[in-house]
């Protein structure tokens, strides 16, 4: 049965170009885009989105990093796609990221690691509803 996840290609990989390339790797690996969009989100929409990680002491880098530029926000679907997206996605410090995953192709650091997925169905569930309106999953 398909699954869906959520996804963010962060301001980093945008600035660089690298949107095209990530999405050619995503839909290589399987997944199909259910929706996907454009964004420019203020740091009030990413401390509510990265709202787990309040307490942690990279959280005000990590929202100010986010509203910095254009992110693309989007919905994925394929069998097993959480864990098959956080495999491809790879390490989240690009440096033990493993070859091939999208972190050592296009991360330059921890923090600008260029893309975001979802960890479990309870966060997808939450991600794509920060996101997306139910309109848009059709």
């Amino acid at each position: 049965m398909s699954q869906r996840t959520f996804s963010i290609v962060k301001p980093d990989a945008f600035r660089k170009g690298f949107t095209g390339a990530i999405l050619a790797e995503m839909a290589k690996a399987g997944f199909k885009v259910v929706a996907i969009k454009k964004a420019s989100i203020s740091k009030v929409q990413a401390a509510g989105f990265y709202a787990v990680h309040k307490e942690r002491p990279f959280f005000d880098s990590l929202t100010t990093f986010m509203s910095s530029g254009p992110i693309v926000l989007m919905v994925l679907e394929k069998e097993n796609a959480i864990a098959d997206l956080r495999k491809l996605m790879g390490a989240t410090n690009p440096a033990n990221a493993e070859d091939g995953t999208l972190r050592k192709l296009f991360a330059a650091s921890i923090e600008e690691n260029a893309v975001h997925g979802s960890d479990a169905e309870d966060t997808a569930a939450f991600e794509i509803g920060y996101w997306f309106a139910g309109y848009e999953l059709v």
